[in-house]
């Protein structure tokens, strides 16, 4: 059984995957409105949340007609632990990662 932390560094090791994580810190959103920001079709996206749910980041559900996409923050504790067995991490800052996120997309958009 393959380990669960591989699955949500390999998750992690995208951008797209990375910035569709931090559109889910604000909000539960639907498919639909998580593809709208990227340049690349709903089934490209669809394969980038089937990544991340297969990790345990988000979970999805459908409510209706419209599926929808959650963050799961209890995978990201799990790197959280991992990482600070090595006593070189603090516990991870979900505020700090979000504005290095938000930094990030910024400079790569300009």
């Amino acid at each position: 059984m393959p380990d669960p932390l591989d699955a949500v560094f390999a998750a992690l090791a995208d951008p797209t995957r990375r910035r569709i994580l931090m559109m889910l810190l604000e909000d539960d959103m639907a498919v639909t409105d998580v593809a709208e920001p990227f340049e690349m079709s709903l089934a490209a996206i669809s394969k980038h949340l089937m990544i991340l749910t297969r990790a345990g980041l988000i979970s999805q559900e459908k409510r209706g007609r419209v599926k929808w996409c959650k963050l799961e923050p209890d995978a990201m504790r799990a790197a959280s632990v991992w990482m600070k067995g090595f006593g070189q991490f603090e516990e991870i800052d979900l505020d700090g990662l979000e504005r290095f996120l938000e930094s990030e997309l910024r400079d790569s958009d300009a």
